[in-house]
C-alpha cells in the first residue's frame, strides 16, 4: 500500500503573512498532518480519527507527500493503531507538544522506518523559541483547540484484511486458508439444500476437518416436516463446527442415487467424522436427532480432558508479561561504551529515555528508530562481548513503549518475516552461550521478557528462529548453578513464554476448529518438550518451596494446560515421572498447595 501524508495549513495562509510581524521569525503555516491508507485518512485530534481520504473539516491539504510504501498487512497496521491509543487520548492532545504532527510521524515511523518532514514536527518549538510564542501561547492553544478537536465529519472503518493478504509486490492476492475459510463459512451454521453430487462432494470437503450431516428427504415425505424446524435450529447452533447438507430426491440428479443406494427411506441421516462415515439412521424424531448430533459434535470435538478439571489456582495466575523496567544511570551507562557512546543515535535513544522518565510517553516524541536499531545491529562488531549489555540495556528500556516495541517487532522486509534486529541481536548471543558475560546474559534475558509487552512481537516470539533462539538462551541460563538471578529471570521468561503459548492454545480450544488463523500458531512442538524438560529439572534440582520453584510450576502448568494428549510433550512427562516431581513438592501457604495439587492432576490426566 502507498502511504501519503497530507499537510493542511490550520490558519488558512494567515501565518505566512503575519507571523513576522508578531513573532520576529518566519513561519510559512500551522502545520495539520494526517497519514492516508488505501483512501482512509488517520489523524490525532479527538483521540485517534479515520475518516475518507480528504473528507476531514480542514478541507483540501496543502500539500501531498509520498512517504513510501508499506507490505504489512492491514491487521498488524490496525493492531499496532490500537496500541497508539494509550498515548494520543483526547485528553492528552497539546498543540505544542502532543499533537498531529507528533502521531503522523510515530504512524509514519512504523509503516516505512522514517518520520515526516522535520520543519513540520519542530514547528511548535520554534513558536515556542520567541518571546511572544512564550507568552501567547495559552491564547493561541484555545483559539486552534475547536478545530484541531473537531469531530469527524464521517468516520470510516478500515476494513480487516479477512478476504485477502497483500503480497510483497503490493497487490492484493487470495490467500488458500482465507479463502477456505471463507468457503467455511458460506456453507455453515445453516442449511445446504443441494441437487448435485458435485455440491455434495464439495461441501464433505469442506467438513474434512470437522463433521457433517446429510439429511435424505423428499416433497410428498409427510413425516420429513416434523424434523425441518429441528434441523434448521441445530445448524445454526452448530455454527462452524458441522456442515449441514439436505437433499429432496425428488428434485437431485440421478448420481445422488446412485452413490447412496442404500438409502431407500426418508427420512434418513449419515453422518461423517473428518470425513469418514459415522453412522446412518431413519426415522422423524427430532430427540433423537438431536441427541446424534450432539453425539456426532463430541465425536469431530472432544473435550480436552484438561478442560474437565478444576484448576482455579492455575488459571487465575497474572498473565501479564513479566518484565524489567528500571532505568539505570544513563550517563554511566553511556560512558562505559566509549566511542560508541557518541553515536548520534545513542545520544538520540537516551534523550527519549530521559523525557519518557521525565514527563511521560506523551511528552516523550519518538526518535528516529531506524538509525537506533542500525546502531543495535552494528554494536554486536563495534563493543566487545563485555561491554554488549550496554547497548542491549538502552534497547531493553526503550522496548517497553508500545511504539518502540510495534517498530522492533515488525522491522522486516515484506508483509511477513523475522524482526531483523531483534534476530540478530538474540542469535549473536545465543552463539557466545555460556562463554557470554554475566551482564550480556542477564541483560539478554530482561530484553527478551520486554519484548512480551508488545502484543505484536508475540506471534513472533512463539516461531521459529525467535522462538528457537529464546528457548535455547532461556534453557542454558535455567540450568546455571553459578548465578542465581540468571536462573530467576530464566524463569520470568519461561511465564512469559508458556503463557502467550497458553492464550494461543485456549484460543484455539474455545474456537473448536483445527483450522488456526495466521500468526495463531503454539510453539513447536519439539521447543515445548526442551522448555518443558528444563522445567521439570529445575523443579527437581529446587530442594525448598521459593519463587523460583512456584514460577518453575506456573509454567510447567501452563505449557501442559491443553496439550496434545497423544503427542511429544505428554510423552516426555510421562518419562519424566513429572507427576511425581510435582507430588514432591512441598508449599507453605494452602493456596500454593492447591496450585501444587492442581498441576499434578493435570499430568496424571
Amino acid at each position: 500500500m502507498d502511504v501519503q501524508l497530507y499537510v493542511y495549513d490550520l490558519s488558512q495562509g494567515l501565518a505566512r503573512s503575519i507571523s513576522r510581524q508578531f513573532l520576529g521569525t518566519q513561519i510559512d503555516a500551522v502545520y495539520h498532518t494526517s497519514i492516508v491508507l488505501d483512501n482512509i485518512e488517520y489523524y490525532f485530534g479527538q483521540g485517534v480519527q479515520t475518516c475518507r481520504a480528504g473528507a476531514t473539516h480542514h478541507g483540501r491539504p496543502m500539500e501531498t507527500i509520498k512517504l513510501g510504501r508499506t507490505d504489512l498487512p492491514i491487521d498488524i497496521i490496525l493492531e499496532y493503531l490500537e496500541s497508539l491509543k494509550e498515548i494520543y487520548t483526547a485528553e492528552s492532545y497539546d498543540l505544542f507538544m502532543h499533537n498531529c504532527n507528533n502521531f503522523s510521524n510515530d504512524f509514519a515511523m512504523f509503516l516505512v522506518g522514517k518520520g515526516i518532514p522535520e520543519h513540520i514536527t519542530s514547528l511548535p518549538q520554534t513558536v515556542l523559541d520567541t518571546p511572544f510564542g512564550q507568552m501567547l501561547r495559552p491564547q493561541i492553544d484555545a483559539a486552534m483547540r475547536p478545530i484541531t478537536q473537531a469531530p469527524t465529519p464521517q468516520p470510516v472503518a478500515p476494513a480487516q484484511s479477512q478476504t485477502k493478504n497483500t503480497a510483497k509486490n503490493g497487490t492484493a492476492q487470495s490467500s488458500p486458508l482465507v479463502a477456505a475459510n471463507s468457503a467455511l463459512a458460506a456453507a455453515t451454521g445453516k442449511v445446504n439444500n443441494v441437487t448435485t453430487i458435485r455440491d455434495v462432494d464439495r461441501l464433505l470437503d469442506l467438513a474434512k476437518d470437522r463433521c457433517a450431516i446429510i439429511f435424505f428427504t423428499s416433497s410428498t415425505c409427510a413425516p420429513c416436516k416434523l424434523v425441518y424446524q429441528p434441523y434448521d435450529d441445530l445448524a445454526a447452533e452448530a455454527d462452524s463446527k458441522c456442515v449441514f447438507i439436505k437433499i429432496d430426491f425428488t428434485q437431485a440428479e440421478r448420481s445422488i442415487n446412485v452413490r447412496y443406494p442404500g438409502v431407500r427411506a426418508t427420512p434418513t441421516f449419515i453422518t461423517y467424522v473428518h470425513g469418514d462415515k459415522r453412522d446412518e439412521w431413519s426415522g422423524a424424531d427430532p430427540r433423537q436427532l438431536r441427541s446424534n448430533v450432539d453425539m456426532l459434535l463430541s465425536a469431530a470435538f472432544p473435550s480436552h480432558p484438561h478442560l474437565d478439571l478444576s484448576t482455579p489456582n492455575l488459571l487465575r495466575q497474572s498473565q501479564r508479561p513479566v518484565t524489567f523496567t528500571k532505568v539505570p544511570p544513563l550517563e554511566k551507562l553511556v560512558a562505559k561504551m566509549g566511542d560508541a557512546g557518541k553515536d548520534p543515535a545513542v545520544s538520540s535513544i537516551v534523550s527519549f529515555i530521559d523525557s519518557r522518565e521525565r514527563f511521560g510517553a506523551i511528552e516523550a516524541p519518538l526518535t528516529e528508530l531506524p538509525q537506533f536499531a542500525s546502531f543495535m545491529r552494528q554494536s554486536t562488531s563495534v563493543l566487545p562481548p563485555e561491554l554488549l549489555f550496554t547497548a542491549l540495556d538502552l534497547l531493553r528500556i526503550t522496548l517497553t513503549d508500545v511504539r518502540v516495541g510495534g517498530f522492533f517487532a515488525e522491522e522486516h522486509k515484506g508483509a511477513t518475516g523475522t524482526p531483523a534486529t531483534i534476530h540478530h541481536l538474540l542469535n549473536f548471543v545465543d552463539g557466545l552461550g555460556v562463554s557470554a558475560p554475566y551482564p550480556l546474559r542477564l541483560t539478554t534475558l530482561h530484553l527478551a521478557c520486554n519484548l512480551f509487552t508488545s502484543s505484536l512481537f508475540i506471534p513472533h516470539l512463539v516461531s521459529p528462529p525467535l522462538s528457537s533462539t529464546l528457548i535455547s538462551i532461556l534453557t542454558t541460563a535455567l540450568l546455571d548453578e553459578k548465578y542465581p538471578a540468571l536462573k530467576a529471570s530464566a524463569l520470568s521468561l519461561a511465564m512469559n513464554i508458556s503463557s502467550s503459548n497458553h492464550k494461543i492454545r485456549m484460543k484455539k480450544h474455545s474456537a473448536s476448529s483445527t483450522t488456526s488463523l495466521p500468526g495463531e500458531s503454539e510453539l513447536p512442538e519439539s521447543e515445548e518438550v526442551e522448555l518443558l524438560a528444563s522445567l521439570l529439572e529445575t523443579l527437581g534440582l529446587e530442594d525448598k518451596w521459593s519463587d523460583n520453584k512456584k514460577m518453575a510450576l506456573i509454567s510447567t502448568g501452563w505449557l501442559i494446560y491443553g496439550a496434545d494428549m497423544n503427542g511429544e510433550l505428554k510423552d516426555l512427562w510421562k518419562v519424566m515421572d513429572a507427576a511425581g516431581t510435582v507430588g514432591k513438592i512441598q508449599a507453605k501457604a494452602a493456596e500454593d498447595r492447591m496450585l501444587v495439587k492442581e498441576v499434578k492432576g493435570l499430568l496424571d490426566a
